[in-house]
């Protein structure tokens, strides 16, 4: 059951798919056409999910359930991961692979490789200040106040 996602309570569980580039327009919409149609039957050993997504900078598809109607199960979570590959076939990008990093540059967002980001901080083009994605959170909650933070305050710290 799809509810809108900023009506979703703190500690709703999330799950976040970076993509490794910018989604044109047309792909934004077929995106969110899918997940639309996802989320409003994803359910939980047949109980509806209250759930939701975001998409946000053209870049990042954010799955949320509230746990407190209904938690998802390894089931439910295994339909979600379905979904995701499936755009990942359809759209041609990499959501899933979890050794990339995304970080601002200026006005811009760039996504790298974990190695790149490594030598990146090395090399002092990105440093402790660079706004980083952590995509690592769990709720609705994190989402909000740690998710765009600074690489010091983030697991990319350590590369510093």
């Amino acid at each position: 059951m799809w509810i809108p996602f900023n009506e979703m309570p703190e500690e709703a569980r999330v799950w976040i798919y970076p993509s490794n580039r910018k989604l044109s327009p047309e792909e934004v919409t077929s995106v969110t056409e899918v997940l639309q149609s996802f989320v409003a039957d994803w359910a939980a050993h047949g109980t509806p999910l209250e759930a939701s997504f975001d998409i946000r900078y053209d870049r990042f598809i954010i799955l949320a359930v509230n746990g407190e109607v209904q938690p998802a199960s390894g089931c439910s979570i295994d339909a979600s991961v379905k979904v995701i590959q499936d755009l990942e076939q359809q759209l041609g990008i990499d959501l899933l692979d979890k050794m990339n990093v995304t970080f601002k540059t200026g006005d811009f967002l760039a996504h790298k490789t974990l190695t790149e980001f490594k030598k990146m901080a090395k090399d002092k083009a990105v440093n402790e200040d660079t706004i980083v994605f952590n995509n690592l959170i769990n709720t609705v909650g994190e989402l909000e106040a740690d998710w765009e933070v600074p690489a010091s305050d983030s697991w990319h710290g350590r590369f510093f």
